[in-house]
């Protein structure tokens, strides 16, 4: 396992904290405000995103990425409802059955060498609808970087949100990485997901500066009927919000959310680069965000883990992923793929 302190590739939820952050929960620090979001900080933050979304947006604050997805979903949809998605989404893989969980519903899953679903896969799971021994498709949900890092365009988005409305159902997106999809696609955050008919955003800062804290979006009026009570059953409703709404405030401030999203993303261009020519060394996915996924020889990951850690992706085919963050250094990268170098050799 990884020692404490020791910098290295496993995830970007492993850095620290920005700066700016730290400095805006600091000052948020100061005297008393009114609990549970009734605050000037959580204003203030819920009309930066009105600024880059539009101002028919509803937005609900909540420490966790899985609560995120979860109660996003779970607004969405009954308990007899079926969620549409990648058979590598977060949801499926890594929120160990909190979706089936919590909302009730069944998730359908869609095969996928990159990580993305098209409309033709989904169409063939758009059937049963008004039959009451089949679960009720009601959401198409996407990851956007996906798991595989790998990007959907802004008319790929639109064609899943069109073909989502034509069954009366909705799409949603999980934004855990969103800021690294946004500086990497050149669109803004609102041609990507406002103007494509996205429903529910799941907007992400803890993998890219913040402490922690999320962001329910809800793109669409009324779309957050009753969600307050979600929340709160969720154990999601903070009673000093404050804490996550200063951090957001200063993640928007002076574009701070693109510029260490365009950082960490440099970086894996960087890393893939290095490693490009490396023999025996095969990047199997294109680098499009902030992850870089290769298959090297099994025997040198216990030693490469020692010195900068990371996760083995699929254990069958020996490849690991390698992901960047905000802080991340060029000597970061020229130490890793130099000790890669030497231990291929």
């Amino acid at each position: 396992m990884p020692q404490d302190n020791k910098r290295g590739f496993a995830s970007d939820n492993n850095a620290g904290v920005h700066p700016d952050v730290l400095r805006a929960l600091i000052d948020a620090n100061s005297g008393h405000t009114i609990a549970y979001g009734e605050d000037l900080y959580t204003r203030q933050a819920v009309e930066k995103f009105k600024e880059i979304l539009g101002e028919q947006i509803s937005v609900y604050f909540v420490f966790l990425g899985t609560a995120a997805n979860v109660l996003g979903l779970r607004a969405l949809t009954d308990s007899f409802n079926a969620v549409i998605c990648a058979e590598t989404a977060h949801i499926n893989v890594d929120e160990c059955g909190a979706p089936e969980r919590f909302t009730g519903c069944k998730l359908i899953t869609v095969s996928s060498s990159d990580g993305k679903i098209s409309t033709e896969e989904v169409k063939r799971h758009l059937q049963g609808f008004g039959f009451e021994h089949h679960a009720q498709p009601k959401v198409i949900s996407i990851t956007q970087p996906t798991e595989l890092g790998t990007l959907y365009s802004v008319q790929e988005i639109k064609e899943l949100a069109d073909l989502a409305h034509q069954h009366n159902m909705y799409l949603h997106v999980d934004g855990a990485r969103i800021a690294n999809a946004v500086a990497s696609s050149g669109s803004s955050l609102k041609e990507m997901i406002t103007d494509t008919g996205v429903d529910v955003l799941s907007f992400g800062g803890t993998k890219n500066g913040l402490m922690y804290g999320e962001a329910i979006v809800f793109l669409k009026k009324n779309l957050d009927k009753n969600f307050k009570y979600y929340r709160k059953q969720g154990m999601q409703l903070a009673s000093k919000m404050r804490y996550i709404s200063a951090q957001f405030s200063a993640y928007f401030n002076d574009n701070l959310w693109l510029k260490n999203a365009s950082h960490a993303n440099k970086m894996a261009q960087l890393l893939a680069q290095k490693i490009s020519d490396i023999k025996g060394i095969t990047i199997t996915q294109p680098v499009q965000a902030n992850g870089v996924f290769a298959i090297i020889p099994k025997e040198i990951v216990p030693r490469l883990q020692e010195e900068f850690f990371f996760y083995t992706w699929n254990e069958h085919t020996n490849e690991v992923r390698w992901m960047t963050s905000w802080d991340t250094q060029e000597t970061d990268i020229i130490a890793f793929t130099n000790l890669l170098q030497q231990l291929v050799n």
